[in-house]
């Protein structure tokens, strides 16, 4: 997609398996903000950034596949955190590099100071980075990368 000097920059948010529990599941880990509370922090800074953001949530690898081919015929960038699919979800890997949209991977906990099987991601090789450890502004530090990678590339 050509982004130009006056069009808003469209960035495809995609929560992975299990993040719908958020608020419900280990809050001493993923915190108290509820799904929707993450969701709204992810929307408020979009608009504070001027993105148009589309935000989508799945507990199925196939369903975060088709997410991904869709955003290539109209997003300009793709956020992520794939939950558990971070690990050994080659196939999400091979979209990611098949749409050849910039990608930033985004967890909300440190997974490099948790078990040692959240350590690797097969997901970030193909993206452009990863920030990890913020709660929900790992997603809001997500877009200000993605929006900036994007605005690179204009000049």
């Amino acid at each position: 997609m050509q982004i130009t000097p006056t069009s808003a920059l469209k960035i495809a948010v995609i929560h992975g398996p299990n993040l719908n529990l958020l608020g419900l599941r280990e809050p001493d880990i993923y915190g108290a903000d509820t799904f929707d509370d993450v969701n709204r922090k992810i929307e408020e800074r979009a608009r504070q950034l001027g993105l148009e953001i589309r935000i989508r949530q799945t507990n199925h690898e196939g369903e975060i596949i088709d997410i991904i081919h869709d955003a290539v015929n109209w997003a300009d960038g793709i956020v992520i955190n794939p939950g558990a699919y971070t690990h050994y979800a080659y196939a999400i890997a091979d979209a990611i590099r098949g749409v050849r949209l910039p990608v930033v991977e985004v967890h909300l906990t440190n997974v490099h100071a948790r078990e040692e099987w959240r350590h690797k991601s097969v997901i970030s090789p193909a993206t452009v980075g990863q920030i990890v450890g913020f709660g929900a502004e790992s997603y809001a530090l997500g877009l200000q990368a993605l929006r900036a990678v994007l605005l690179q590339g204009r000049s």
